[in-house]
C-alpha cells in the first residue's frame, strides 16, 4: 500500500532527497492540555474554598448558636475522669440539642478546653451556646452554694442544719461530737462555741466536714484577734473564758449595740464575785428537758451551767457567738450597772440597773406593761 504525501508535506534537502516537512512534525496537543489542567486546578481550588467557607460558617454557627432544649434551673455535672465526649453525651441525654461531636472537639481545641474540663456542677441557662458551656467548664465556673451558721446556734442546732442540707455530702452523720472533733484534729475539745457564725460557700462534692473545718478555723482566728485586742483590765483569764462569756452575751441579746453593755454587767459581776444569774446558761444545762419555760425547780437545781447556783463562768460555751459578741466580751462597756432585764415592748432591748432596788423597780414596770398588754388582747 502506498502512502501519498502532498507537496506541502514534502521538502528537498540539499542532497536532493525528500524529507517530511517540519510542519508535519509539530504536536498540536500540549498547549491545549496545559490550559485544561490550569482550569481544572482553578475549579478544584474554588470548590475547596467554597467547602472551607461553608464549613467555617457551619462551625461558627454551631459554636455561638443558642442550644435548644436547655430549661431554666438545669445544671451540668462533670465528674472526676469525665471526657468531653461523656460530658456532651450527658447534655444530649438531658434533652439538649448538642450537634456533632467533631464540632465540640474542634471548639474545645480552639478554646484550650480539650483536656482542662474542671470537675463540679455548672449552671445551664436558656440561650447558652456551646462556646459558653466550654468556657465555663474550662474556667471552672462552678455553682457555689452557701451554708449559714446562725449566731446563737448550739452544736445540736448546727448538726441538725447540716443534716438537712441535701447539697452537701454527709460524713459526720454517725459521728459523736467527740469523734467529730477528733476528725477535725481537735480531740478532747468541747465543740460548743467553736464554729464561727457566718455564711460559708461550698461547691458540689464538698462535705459537712469541709464546712465544719472551715468554720472551726474561722472561729480560731476570730477568737485570737479578739483576745489580742482585749481590754488591759479584763477579768477574763484566757481566750476560752472569752469564748464562754461571748456565748452568754450572744444568747442574752440580739441587739448589737447592747452587747458591750451586757458584757460589762457580767464583767463587773465576775470582778465582784457575784453570780451571773443568767437564764440562757440554765436552759443550756437543761438540754432536751427544756420545754420553753424555766421552773423554780430548774433554778434551784445544782448543775455546772446553773449560774444562779455556781459562781463564775460555766465550764463551756453555751452557743456559737458571732464576732460582735467576741469583741464585746473582750472589750466590755464601762459603767456601774449590775443588773438588766427585758423592756418587754417587743424591741428586744433591755433596761440596766445599778442596784437591786432599781432592778426591782424595772421588774414591776415590766409586769405592769405585760398585764396591760394582756388586758387589751
Amino acid at each position: 500500500m502506498r502512502i501519498r504525501a502532498s507537496p506541502q508535506d514534502l521538502c528537498f534537502d540539499h542532497g536532493g532527497g525528500v524529507t517530511r516537512s517540519r510542519r508535519s512534525r509539530r504536536q498540536p496537543g500540549p498547549r491545549r492540555s496545559r490550559g485544561i489542567s490550569k482550569l481544572f486546578v482553578l475549579v478544584v481550588l474554588l470548590a475547596l474554598a467554597g467547602a472551607a467557607f461553608w464549613a467555617y460558617q457551619r462551625y461558627t454557627g454551631f459554636a455561638d448558636a443558642p442550644m435548644a432544649g436547655i430549661e431554666q434551673g438545669e445544671t451540668l455535672v462533670v465528674e472526676p475522669g469525665d471526657s468531653l465526649a461523656k460530658v456532651v453525651g450527658r447534655l444530649r441525654a438531658s434533652g439538649v440539642d448538642v450537634g456533632h461531636r467533631v464540632e465540640w472537639q474542634s471548639l474545645a481545641r480552639e478554646l484550650g478546653a480539650a483536656n482542662k474540663l474542671q470537675v463540679g456542677e455548672y449552671k445551664l441557662e436558656p440561650g447558652m451556646s456551646p462556646r459558653d458551656v466550654l468556657k465555663a467548664l474550662r474556667d471552672g465556673k462552678v455553682i457555689s452554694r452557701g451554708f449559714m451558721i446562725v449566731p446563737g446556734w448550739t452544736m445540736r442546732d448546727l448538726r441538725a442544719a447540716l443534716a438537712r442540707n441535701t447539697a452537701l455530702q454527709h460524713e459526720t452523720g454517725d459521728m459523736t461530737d467527740a469523734a467529730l472533733m477528733a476528725k477535725l484534729g481537735h480531740a478532747g475539745q468541747h465543740p460548743e462555741g467553736r464554729f464561727l457564725p457566718e455564711t460559708y460557700q461550698f461547691v458540689r462534692g464538698d462535705s459537712d466536714l469541709d464546712v465544719l473545718r472551715r468554720a472551726h478555723e474561722a472561729m480560731a482566728r476570730a477568737l485570737d484577734e479578739a483576745w489580742e485586742a482585749r481590754a488591759k483590765d479584763t477579768v477574763l483569764k484566757s481566750p476560752d473564758e472569752a469564748l464562754i462569756l461571748a456565748s452568754i452575751v450572744e444568747k442574752e441579746t440580739g441587739v448589737a449595740d447592747e452587747r458591750p453593755q451586757i458584757a460589762g454587767v457580767f464583767a463587773r459581776r465576775l470582778k465582784l464575785g457575784m453570780r451571773l444569774e443568767t437564764d440562757p446558761t440554765v436552759i443550756y444545762g437543761m438540754g432536751s428537758a427544756y420545754a420553753g419555760n424555766i421552773r423554780k425547780a430548774d433554778l434551784q437545781a445544782v448543775t455546772p451551767y446553773n449560774t444562779y447556783k455556781i459562781t463564775g463562768l460555766p465550764p463551756t460555751p453555751i452557743a456559737m457567738p458571732g464576732i460582735d459578741a467576741l469583741r464585746a466580751a473582750t472589750n466590755p462597756a464601762g459603767g456601774d450597772a449590775l443588773y438588766f432585764m427585758a423592756v418587754g415592748d417587743g424591741s428586744g432591748r433591755h433596761v440596766f440597773s445599778r442596784n437591786y432596788a432599781e432592778h426591782q423597780a424595772a421588774w414591776r414596770a415590766y409586769m405592769a406593761r405585760y398585764r396591760a398588754k394582756n388586758r387589751t388582747q
